[in-house]
Protein backbone atom coordinates (compact mmCIF):
# COMPACT_ATOMS: atom_id res chain seq x y z
CA UNK A 1 0.00 0.00 0.00
CA UNK A 2 1.31 3.11 -1.30
CA UNK A 3 1.97 5.98 1.70
CA UNK A 4 0.50 9.16 0.93
CA UNK A 5 2.39 11.01 3.91
CA UNK A 6 6.50 10.74 4.38
CA UNK A 7 7.43 8.64 7.19
CA UNK A 8 8.84 12.28 8.39
CA UNK A 9 5.57 13.67 9.28
CA UNK A 10 4.77 11.68 11.97
CA UNK A 11 7.20 14.15 14.01
CA UNK A 12 4.60 17.08 13.02
CA UNK A 13 1.93 16.19 16.03
CA UNK A 14 5.02 16.26 17.94
CA UNK A 15 6.27 19.94 16.84
CA UNK A 16 2.95 21.25 17.43
CA UNK A 17 2.31 20.23 20.67
CA UNK A 18 6.19 21.61 21.46
CA UNK A 19 5.43 24.98 19.81
CA UNK A 20 1.97 25.53 21.52
CA UNK A 21 3.65 24.07 24.81
CA UNK A 22 7.11 26.40 25.05
CA UNK A 23 5.06 29.30 23.08
CA UNK A 24 2.15 29.45 25.98
CA UNK A 25 5.30 29.91 28.30
CA UNK A 26 6.68 32.37 26.39
CA UNK A 27 3.14 34.22 26.67
CA UNK A 28 2.75 33.84 29.89
CA UNK A 29 6.02 35.01 30.81
CA UNK A 30 5.77 38.26 29.05
CA UNK A 31 2.53 38.95 30.88
CA UNK A 32 3.44 37.91 34.24
CA UNK A 33 7.26 39.74 33.44
CA UNK A 34 6.69 42.64 30.82
CA UNK A 35 3.01 43.63 32.11
CA UNK A 36 3.39 43.56 35.76
CA UNK A 37 3.48 46.23 38.51
CA UNK A 38 7.51 45.33 38.78
CA UNK A 39 8.06 46.34 35.26
CA UNK A 40 5.57 48.74 34.15
CA UNK A 41 5.62 51.07 37.35
CA UNK A 42 8.67 50.08 39.56
CA UNK A 43 11.40 53.54 38.33
CA UNK A 44 8.22 55.80 37.68
CA UNK A 45 9.86 58.85 38.43
CA UNK A 46 8.18 62.03 36.96
CA UNK A 47 9.56 65.18 36.53
CA UNK A 48 7.97 68.03 39.63
CA UNK A 49 7.40 71.12 39.23
CA UNK A 50 9.66 72.49 41.76
CA UNK A 51 13.13 70.51 41.92
CA UNK A 52 13.19 69.32 45.31
CA UNK A 53 15.83 67.18 46.53
CA UNK A 54 14.98 64.17 49.02
CA UNK A 55 18.71 63.94 49.13
CA UNK A 56 19.26 66.98 50.50
CA UNK A 57 16.09 67.33 52.86
CA UNK A 58 15.86 63.90 54.24
CA UNK A 59 19.57 62.59 53.70
CA UNK A 60 21.74 65.10 54.46
CA UNK A 61 19.53 68.06 56.89
CA UNK A 62 17.90 65.06 58.67
CA UNK A 63 14.27 66.33 57.81
CA UNK A 64 11.31 63.74 59.52
CA UNK A 65 9.32 63.05 56.74
CA UNK A 66 6.02 63.31 58.75
CA UNK A 67 7.23 67.35 58.91
CA UNK A 68 6.08 67.78 55.54
CA UNK A 69 3.53 64.45 55.24
CA UNK A 70 2.30 65.54 58.27
CA UNK A 71 -1.35 63.28 57.95
CA UNK A 72 0.57 59.84 58.03
CA UNK A 73 -0.34 59.23 61.10
CA UNK A 74 -3.29 60.20 61.72
CA UNK A 75 -5.25 60.03 58.15
CA UNK A 76 -5.69 57.48 55.24
CA UNK A 77 -3.74 59.82 52.98
CA UNK A 78 0.14 60.71 54.13
CA UNK A 79 -0.73 64.39 52.65
CA UNK A 80 1.18 66.18 50.01
CA UNK A 81 2.99 69.82 52.05
CA UNK A 82 1.70 72.94 51.03
CA UNK A 83 3.76 76.09 49.46
CA UNK A 84 3.68 76.98 53.34
CA UNK A 85 5.79 74.16 54.83
CA UNK A 86 8.29 75.09 51.86
CA UNK A 87 8.03 78.81 53.44
CA UNK A 88 8.41 78.12 56.93
CA UNK A 89 12.30 77.62 55.97
CA UNK A 90 12.60 79.41 52.93
CA UNK A 91 11.18 82.90 54.18
CA UNK A 92 14.95 83.35 55.10
CA UNK A 93 17.31 80.11 53.71
CA UNK A 94 18.08 80.70 50.22
CA UNK A 95 15.00 83.18 49.27
CA UNK A 96 16.97 84.35 46.44
CA UNK A 97 17.67 80.94 44.89
CA UNK A 98 16.00 80.29 41.36
CA UNK A 99 14.60 76.89 42.73
CA UNK A 100 13.03 79.03 45.23
CA UNK A 101 11.72 82.02 43.83
CA UNK A 102 8.48 79.73 41.81
CA UNK A 103 7.85 78.76 45.75
CA UNK A 104 7.73 82.00 47.04
CA UNK A 105 5.65 83.27 43.75
CA UNK A 106 3.43 80.57 44.38
CA UNK A 107 2.85 81.57 48.06
CA UNK A 108 2.10 85.32 47.30
CA UNK A 109 -0.59 84.33 45.04
CA UNK A 110 -2.00 81.52 47.74
CA UNK A 111 -1.58 78.73 45.06
CA UNK A 112 -0.07 74.86 45.81
CA UNK A 113 2.32 73.89 44.16
CA UNK A 114 1.44 71.02 41.59
CA UNK A 115 3.10 68.04 42.89
CA UNK A 116 3.14 65.37 40.51
CA UNK A 117 2.13 62.14 42.41
CA UNK A 118 4.74 58.85 42.16
CA UNK A 119 2.50 56.06 44.20
CA UNK A 120 -0.35 55.32 43.13
CA UNK A 121 -3.06 53.09 44.16
CA UNK A 122 -6.24 52.29 42.08
CA UNK A 123 -9.55 53.72 43.04
CA UNK A 124 -10.49 50.16 43.95
CA UNK A 125 -7.74 49.85 46.82
CA UNK A 126 -8.46 51.21 49.91
CA UNK A 127 -5.31 52.19 51.99
CA UNK A 128 -4.68 53.80 54.75
CA UNK A 129 -1.34 55.14 55.98
CA UNK A 130 -2.09 55.47 59.84
CA UNK A 131 -3.32 52.58 59.87
CA UNK A 132 0.37 50.88 59.17
CA UNK A 133 2.32 53.35 60.77
CA UNK A 134 0.85 53.23 63.98
CA UNK A 135 1.42 49.47 63.71
CA UNK A 136 5.24 49.80 62.96
CA UNK A 137 5.46 49.59 59.24
CA UNK A 138 8.05 52.06 58.64
CA UNK A 139 8.23 54.39 55.71
CA UNK A 140 11.16 52.68 53.79
CA UNK A 141 9.13 49.11 53.44
CA UNK A 142 7.19 50.94 50.74
CA UNK A 143 8.90 54.30 49.49
CA UNK A 144 12.44 52.83 49.48
CA UNK A 145 15.55 55.04 50.60
CA UNK A 146 14.50 58.65 49.96
CA UNK A 147 16.61 59.76 51.78
CA UNK A 148 19.14 59.04 48.70
CA UNK A 149 16.91 59.89 45.95
CA UNK A 150 17.44 63.58 44.36
CA UNK A 151 14.34 62.79 42.18
CA UNK A 152 11.38 60.45 44.18
CA UNK A 153 11.01 57.06 42.12
CA UNK A 154 8.79 54.51 42.66
CA UNK A 155 10.28 51.47 44.03
CA UNK A 156 8.32 48.97 44.85
CA UNK A 157 5.50 47.55 42.78
CA UNK A 158 2.49 48.53 45.24
CA UNK A 159 1.01 45.10 43.74
CA UNK A 160 -1.62 42.84 45.38
CA UNK A 161 0.38 39.98 46.00
CA UNK A 162 3.45 42.54 47.43
CA UNK A 163 0.73 44.00 49.75
CA UNK A 164 0.11 40.29 50.73
CA UNK A 165 3.15 39.63 51.01
CA UNK A 166 3.72 42.10 54.43
CA UNK A 167 0.24 41.13 55.71
CA UNK A 168 1.30 36.95 56.24
CA UNK A 169 4.53 37.67 57.38
CA UNK A 170 4.36 41.31 59.03
CA UNK A 171 7.03 40.25 61.95
CA UNK A 172 9.78 40.98 58.86
CA UNK A 173 8.42 44.13 58.00
CA UNK A 174 7.76 46.18 61.76
CA UNK A 175 10.35 47.98 63.32
CA UNK A 176 10.34 50.13 66.41
CA UNK A 177 7.70 53.51 66.61
CA UNK A 178 10.49 55.96 67.58
CA UNK A 179 12.52 54.61 64.17
CA UNK A 180 9.00 54.50 61.97
CA UNK A 181 10.97 57.17 59.31
CA UNK A 182 14.38 55.32 59.89
CA UNK A 183 15.80 55.10 56.76
CA UNK A 184 18.52 52.85 58.06
CA UNK A 185 17.37 50.69 61.07
CA UNK A 186 18.75 47.36 60.93
CA UNK A 187 16.67 45.16 62.76
CA UNK A 188 18.76 43.41 65.35
CA UNK A 189 18.32 39.31 66.83
CA UNK A 190 16.64 40.62 69.84
CA UNK A 191 14.33 43.53 67.81
CA UNK A 192 13.62 40.43 65.83
CA UNK A 193 12.42 38.13 68.30
CA UNK A 194 10.18 41.52 69.95
CA UNK A 195 8.66 41.99 66.62
CA UNK A 196 7.27 38.12 66.26
CA UNK A 197 5.68 38.50 69.66
CA UNK A 198 3.98 42.04 68.58
CA UNK A 199 2.76 40.72 65.35
CA UNK A 200 1.27 37.92 67.15
CA UNK A 201 -0.82 40.76 69.49
CA UNK A 202 -1.42 42.64 66.52
CA UNK A 203 -5.18 42.66 64.95
CA UNK A 204 -5.15 39.61 62.64
CA UNK A 205 -3.77 41.50 59.33
CA UNK A 206 -6.80 41.80 56.38
CA UNK A 207 -6.25 39.12 54.04
CA UNK A 208 -9.67 38.81 52.40
CA UNK A 209 -10.73 40.78 49.44
CA UNK A 210 -12.89 43.21 51.79
CA UNK A 211 -10.14 44.59 54.01
CA UNK A 212 -8.92 46.44 50.93
CA UNK A 213 -11.67 46.63 48.21
CA UNK A 214 -14.31 48.26 49.80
Amino acid sequence: MVQIFPKWSNFIPKIIVFVLFFGLCLVIFIFSYWFSPWNLEVGYKPKQPIPYSHELHVGKLGIDCRYCHFGVEKSICAGVPPTQICMNCHTTILRDSNKIIPIIKNFKNNKPIEWIRVHKLPDYVYFSHSSHVNVGIGCVSCHGRVDKMERVKQVKPLSMAWCLECHRNPETYLIPMDKITSMNFVPSDEWKTVARKKAVNLNPPVIGCSGCHR
